[in-house]
């Protein structure tokens, strides 16, 4: 048995390839060193990301080398001190925490994974009761990424006369938001007693969620002005707020994929139309990636996966709580503690789902 843990740091170094990781370290380094670095601001942000996406791996990584070998001593000593093998058991739980959660990072692994996400919420069917769930979502990824420490920008948000939006799009910024959450992407569907139906029936409503990864201009992505169409419209919204007097908000249509982008955020119509083509160059790169998901999938008689207008997830208010998801079947009995933003569960688990992993 000790020589199981012995033998555990060069199998972590290989499993999460560590040599590699720290190679990429050294390299961003060395590039953040140059006296030119910080001249494109955003470029040199995107690199810090990525260093801190790695060294998020690789600390807990060393941490679990280091715990392994401890074990693997504690193991040999317990033979003589019978002391250490009470403390051992505990000691060996701490251990497989970790591992387990490197095991899950290293499922992020796809080549957008790191990105910066954009996410997309739209109210669909149920009415009023439907935009009122898709503010109540956009308060849930809202609450999610304030807990882990993830930076958003609201990128536009159209607010219903009545209750709640029609839609809201927002950046999420941090490591590996895109890979956390691109697995949010379909309809989200709502059971409950409806708060604005005056006879007190059961309302089911819907919301679509749409994740991209927010790709740099580096990345290259054809846009041609020609597949553009471009609308200008008035900015506004609920209670008069945000109303422009000029035509300053912006949407696009990109012609060949049908693809429709809006921003009326900013006042600026120079500023509104940047960031629209910057949700245009996340979706089509979303579009490639999928593609290339389909391909592999293809390769090996596997479906693609669940894309954005499939029911993924279940919330229920009535007759019970409960949250489901319809893909990987994990069920949280608390409906509050999820739309208060704790949904990590769910993304650990379609991580799994979409390794194979037994859940």
């Amino acid at each position: 048995m000790p020589r199981r843990y012995k033998s555990e740091s060069s199998y972590c170094e290989t499993l999460f390839d560590y040599a590699g990781k720290q190679s990429q370290i050294d390299q961003i380094e060395r590039q953040m060193a140059a006296p030119d670095f910080w001249n494109n601001q955003e470029q040199a942000q995107q690199t810090i990301g990525r260093l801190k996406g790695l060294k998020a791996v690789l600390g807990p990584m060393e941490q679990a080398t280091a715990a392994a070998a401890d074990l693997a001593a504690m193991i040999e000593m317990a033979e003589e001190d019978e002391s250490f093998a009470a403390e051992a058991p505990d000691a060996l739980t701490e251990l497989e925490k970790t591992t387990e959660q490197l095991e899950l990072k290293a499922l992020l692994s796809g080549p957008l994974d790191a990105n910066d996400a954009i996410l997309t919420i739209n109210a669909r069917d149920g009415g009023t009761d439907a935009n009122d769930w898709a503010e109540m979502l956009l308060r849930m990824y809202l609450n999610w990424a304030k807990d882990n420490d993830y930076r958003t920008e609201l990128l536009d948000r159209q607010d219903n006369e009545e209750a709640g939006i029609n839609n809201a799009t927002i950046a999420v910024r941090g490591m590996m938001a895109y890979g956390y959450l691109k697995g949010e992407s379909g309809m989200h569907r709502l059971v409950r007693i409806s708060p604005f139906n005056s006879e007190g029936k059961r309302q089911t409503s819907f919301a679509a969620v749409d994740v991209s990864p927010e790709v740099s201009e580096q990345i290259d992505i054809e846009i041609r002005d020609e597949d553009i169409r471009e609308d200008v419209f008035r900015a506004s919204g609920a209670g008069g707020q945000h109303v422009n007097k000029t035509s300053s908000a912006i949407r696009l249509t990109h012609l060949p994929t049908n693809i429709v982008v809006q921003c009326q955020n900013e006042r600026s119509q120079h500023k509104n139309r940047a960031t629209a083509i910057k949700m245009l160059r996340a979706r089509l790169a979303r579009v490639e990636e999928e593609k290339r998901e389909a391909e592999q999938a293809a390769k090996y008689n596997q479906m693609p996966k669940v894309g954005f207008g499939s029911q993924i997830r279940n919330y229920f208010l009535h007759p019970d709580q409960r949250v489901k998801d319809a893909r990987t079947g994990y069920l949280v009995g608390n409906f509050n503690s999820v739309l208060d933003g704790n949904i990590q569960g769910f993304l650990d688990a379609y991580l799994r789902f979409r390794a194979g992993k037994k859940l």
